[in-house]
């Protein structure tokens, strides 16, 4: 578990998107595909989330999941995607909830105003790498 990493091309790819879909599995063995804003940090995925979500509810049940970053371009012979399979874990306190906010607080000036991190109500996914596909970059 957690023990691949995306090259220096990839990490920079995946840190530049704003948005990732984020697939996880239901109770019912289905998936379930919503889009997320992480941030990249070294060998790990971070995002933040409330803490009652079907996401949530989902890697409680069953912790891997799939990241998928991609750029369209009309121009299909420059599409570009990163794909990254991995294994997610809840964190609700302590050092490295306050690490993860901010470092998501750093890449997304809107969560101080908009959608404030707090413990209690919310909660940040830390997600291993195990995985790693990419197409174009």
């Amino acid at each position: 578990m957690g023990n691949a990493s995306l090259t220096t091309s990839q990490a920079e790819f995946v840190d530049r998107q704003r948005v990732a879909r984020l697939a996880t599995v239901t109770e019912e063995a289905r998936p379930h595909v919503v889009p997320i804003s992480p941030a990249l940090d070294v060998d790990r995925l971070v995002f933040a989330t409330d803490r009652p979500t079907a996401k949530v509810r989902h890697i409680e049940g069953d912790p891997h999941v799939a990241l998928a970053f991609d750029e369209y371009t009309e121009d299909w012979t420059a599409l570009r995607q990163v794909i990254v399979f991995g294994t997610a874990m809840i964190v609700e306190s302590g050092p490295e909830f306050e690490r993860d906010r901010g470092l998501l607080y750093d890449k997304y000036e809107q969560y101080s105003t908009v959608a404030p991190i707090e413990r209690g109500t919310s909660v940040l996914v830390e997600i291993r790498i195990d995985r790693v596909f990419a197409d174009g970059v």
